[in-house]
């Protein structure tokens, strides 16, 4: 199992970045793998909640469990279970102009099936995609270009 890790810095404040990573449609805008909520009560993800979800990973249509394990103060967590376990932690700061975010995501396989989409999801992560999520996430801040 790796920890692949990413940081970077936005303009908005910790309780601003922590609005994003608890709301699934700013997360389907900026995650890694293109992902369906098919099972969630309320409209945020809240600490202690789990959800179904679904995504394609390397060309197969996957379903995970996900467990909210921390989605307030400054260090959401969360822990998704499916032929691949993935644990995802974040921490936010204050910094001087906005919010620091460092992303952890550990990334396990099960079986054989498993330990073949743990090996294309570490490819994705070494390739640069939790970086390039983060970036995304950036975006988010941006002010909308008037049409």
């Amino acid at each position: 199992m790796c920890t692949w890790r990413s940081s970077t810095t936005v303009p908005g404040s910790p309780s601003d970045v922590v609005g994003l990573l608890t709301d699934p449609g700013a997360i389907a805008r900026w995650a890694l793998v293109p992902f369906e909520v098919l099972a969630l009560d309320g409209e945020r993800l809240r600490s202690g909640d789990r959800l179904r979800v679904s995504g394609r990973l390397a060309g197969r249509s996957l379903e995970f469990e996900v467990d909210v394990l921390q989605a307030s103060d400054e260090r959401p967590e969360l822990a998704a279970e499916g032929p691949i376990s993935i644990d995802v932690r974040y921490t936010i700061q204050p910094a001087t102009s906005g919010s620091e975010i460092d992303a952890a995501v550990c990334v396990d396989g099960h079986g054989l099936l498993g330990r073949v989409l743990a090996h294309a999801t570490d490819a994705l992560l070494a390739a640069g995609a939790l970086r390039l999520s983060l970036e995304r996430l950036a975006r988010e801040f941006e002010p909308a270009t008037p049409v």
